[in-house]
């Protein structure tokens, strides 16, 4: 694992930055979730994958303090749209466009995001309770 630290200054301008790239366009981002492989960056396009389901920002997404990203409420997708494995997620904005990927994975398996469960049944929930992002 790669290990990267940033003084205050740059920490907290990376999570505005994040903020503003998530707040951008007329409505809220989303979070879109997958089953694996997680493409190699955030420029690959999705090809095998498949979508399990759509959790909804707030907008604005969160409010940003000295390096740390905390997403308000985030509305959970009530009935997920296919069955299968949370392997990763997409960020984007309300237009679509791509903010950031993370990786998913159980509480304690140490993804990016972590669920009590990664297996998403259709027509059931997903949901995040909350999401931290610090950037270190």
């Amino acid at each position: 694992m790669a290990i990267s630290h940033y003084n205050r200054t740059i920490s907290a301008a990376l999570a505005d930055s994040v903020k503003a790239k998530m707040d951008f366009g007329a409505g809220a981002g989303l979070i879109k979730v997958y089953t694996a492989p997680m493409p190699a960056d955030t420029t690959v396009g999705i090809t095998t994958q498949t979508l399990l389901g759509t959790c909804t920002c707030s907008d604005p997404c969160g409010v940003s303090a000295t390096g740390t990203l905390t997403f308000s409420a985030i509305t959970q997708d009530t009935a997920a749209d296919n069955s299968g494995t949370a392997a990763w997620a997409r960020f984007t904005d309300s237009t679509g466009t791509v903010v950031k990927d993370h990786d998913i994975t159980v509480v304690g398996g140490g993804g990016a995001l972590q669920m009590v469960s990664t297996t998403i049944v259709a027509g059931g929930p997903i949901a995040f309770t909350s999401l931290t992002e610090t950037l270190p």
